[in-house]
Formats: structure tokens, C-alpha cells, sequence
């Protein structure tokens, strides 16, 4: 009996031990092992990535302190979608900019929170990795203080940035993701710079024309080929105005679209009364499915936009010297928006 007790006190003391000594150094390991997962997908999402471009497009310009990686670009996207952003959480950035619109939204003009009509016509964000400037009138010089305006706007989001980053500190999700992406708590830095990271990944550059470009002669059909050589031709005058392989110099014209502007355009940063009237050349890209135009979004059709510029526009002392009456015929009008279709991507 001695011996049958003693065998039990000794099993139950080995498992005692056991359970004492073995299975935290288990645990450890389990949790060690998961901590050392954790920290490597951190450090894989913090290295930075080459972004994905279409054929024949020029690297962008990107400020050393934002360059793309993965968590900055998740944090960015995430924000970009999240009405956390507005006073009243109802308007996020892709709430005038909707992918399946091609980022635009297809409005004359924005509606902000409560309702508010914008004052411009919000256009496509592809390819906004190229410009030297953002906004109509070139207001805001750089893609990281790109997203300060909407929120500050009046008739758009309405908000302080200094209180939507209170927001994001009190977030469950934010912190974290914000220490991932720039190794800090949420911040007008980081949070400006995450949006920026996000909107460098929108390009624009599978259209047939491109594979027409590419040297496959039947991906343009012969009224594409017509009105692609009228675009590119001094008859035309298109490519000017709309250059390079984003189809936009970036430069700001008075294009005649009104003798009285409601809106004084450039002249509104500049304080030039020589650029009154004038703003920025938009991206052709995607024309046919990024309507209405102009940056009022008083033109619902391509048919009106060639009409307007086969007639030389409206007379006004700032009107660019390259608008001038082409006197189109139909077929040529046709022939041109017929290309302006074929700049749409696949």
C-alpha cells in the first residue's frame, strides 16, 4: 500500500511539474512564435514597393518621406473610404471619387454634407500621381496637402483636421494602423500622407489607344485613326492643350467658355486678373465615362464640348490664343469624339 501511494504521489507530483514548468514554456513559445509572425508581416508591409504602372508611363515624383509601401497604402485607403473624415461621418474622399465611376461622380457638381452643393465639378483621380498641382485652379501645390481642402470646405466635409485626428486617436482600428504605416499615433502628418500614399496607385492606361500605340494597327477603328489625326493635327489643335500620356499639359487657359465667369478660376490664387477665367487642362483619359465637363459641369455630352471648341468659344480678353473657330464638319466631330472613346480603358 506504501508503495501503490508513494507511485500515485509521485505521478502527481511529475504532473504537478509538469504543468508548472512544461506547459508555460509552451505557451511561450506559441506566443513568441506569434509575435515573431506579427513583426515580420510589419516589417514586410513597411518595405517600400514599386508601384505598378501602365506601359510607357513615366515613374511620379514622390517626396521621400512618403514612399509607397503597403501599410501606408491599406491606411490610405481605408481613410479615403471612411466618412470619419466629415463633421457628420457621412462624406468620405470616395464619396465624390467612386471607383466604379472612375473615380469621379458623374455630377455637375459635388454634394457635401447635408446636402451642399460644391462650387466645382469633381474630376477622375487617375493618374492625379502626375499633377504638379491639385484643384482647378492649382491651389494646392502637393498630392499630401491635397485632402486639408475638402476637409475645411463649407460644402464638403466641414470638418477641423486637428478634430478628425482626435477622432482617429479614440478609434479601436486607427492607432494601430497608423504606427504600422508611419510609426506614430494618428496625426495631420501621417493621416495626409496615408491618403497621398493610397491615391499614387490610381493609374489610367489600358485604352485601345494605348494598344494601338503598342504597335496592334486594329485595335483603333478607321473613324478612331481619323479622329486620332485631327486630335494630333494642326486642323484639330487638340493636342496643344492635351499632351503626353496623360493627354493634359497641366497648364491653366481661359478656353472661352463664358464672356462673365462666376467663378474667376486661377485668378482666385493668383490674384491676376489675367487669370481670371482660366483653369487647369484636364486629362482626356477616360473622357466618355467621366461626364459632365468643364469645371462647372455645364457640359453633359462630348457633342457639346466639340461644339463649343469648333465654334472658338466665347470672346474674353483671357481667352487662350489657341482657341480659335475650327469649323468642324460632322464627320470630322464625329471621327474626333469616336477617338476621345477609344481613350477610355479596358
Amino acid at each position: 500500500m506504501r508503495s501503490l501511494a508513494f507511485s500515485y504521489g509521485y505521478h502527481f507530483v511529475a504532473v504537478r511539474n509538469y504543468f508548472i514548468y512544461y506547459i508555460p514554456c509552451v505557451l511561450l513559445l506559441l506566443t513568441s512564435c506569434k509575435k515573431d509572425k506579427e513583426d515580420e508581416a510589419i516589417e514586410k508591409g513597411n518595405m517600400v514597393i514599386t508601384l505598378q504602372l501602365p506601359k510607357g508611363f513615366l515613374y511620379p515624383d514622390i517626396p521621400p518621406d512618403n514612399l509607397p509601401t503597403q501599410n501606408r497604402i491599406e491606411l490610405g485607403k481605408l481613410l479615403f473610404f471612411d466618412p470619419i473624415l466629415s463633421r457628420d461621418s457621412t462624406i468620405s474622399c470616395g464619396t465624390c471619387h467612386l471607383p466604379d465611376k472612375l473615380f469621379a461622380d458623374k455630377l455637375p457638381k459635388s454634394i457635401g454634407i447635408e446636402g451642399r452643393i460644391g462650387e466645382r465639378n469633381a474630376p477622375s483621380l487617375l493618374n492625379v500621381a502626375y499633377q504638379p498641382s491639385l484643384f482647378w485652379d492649382g491651389g494646392n501645390p502637393t498630392l499630401e496637402q491635397q485632402v486639408l481642402a475638402p476637409i475645411d470646405n463649407h460644402n464638403e466635409m466641414d470638418f477641423d483636421v486637428n478634430k478628425v485626428v482626435e477622432r482617429l486617436k479614440k478609434h479601436a482600428q486607427y492607432p494601430l494602423l497608423f504606427q504600422k504605416a508611419y510609426n506614430q499615433e494618428p496625426s495631420v502628418y501621417a493621416l495626409t500622407r496615408a491618403i497621398a500614399c493610397f491615391e499614387r496607385t490610381l493609374y489610367g492606361g489600358s485604352s485601345a489607344y494605348d494598344e494601338y500605340s503598342d504597335k496592334k494597327p486594329n485595335a483603333l477603328t478607321p473613324s478612331q485613326i481619323n479622329g486620332m489625326n485631327l486630335f494630333f493635327g494642326e486642323e484639330g489643335e487638340c493636342f496643344h492643350c492635351h499632351t503626353g500620356f496623360t493627354f493634359t499639359d497641366n497648364s491653366f487657359r481661359n478656353n472661352g467658355l463664358y464672356q462673365v465667369y462666376a467663378d474667376s478660376g486661377r485668378a482666385r490664387i493668383t490674384q491676376n486678373p489675367s487669370d481670371i477665367g482660366k483653369f487647369k487642362v484636364p486629362s482626356l483619359r477616360n473622357v466618355e465615362k467621366t461626364s459632365p465637363y468643364m469645371h462647372d459641369g455645364s457640359m453633359a455630352t462630348l457633342e457639346e464640348v466639340i461644339d463649343h471648341y469648333s465654334k472658338g468659344g466665347h470672346k474674353h480678353p483671357n481667352k487662350s490664343p489657341i482657341i480659335q473657330p475650327l469649323n468642324l464638319t460632322d464627320q470630322q466631330k464625329d471621327d474626333l469624339i469616336s477617338f476621345l472613346k477609344a481613350l477610355t480603358d479596358r
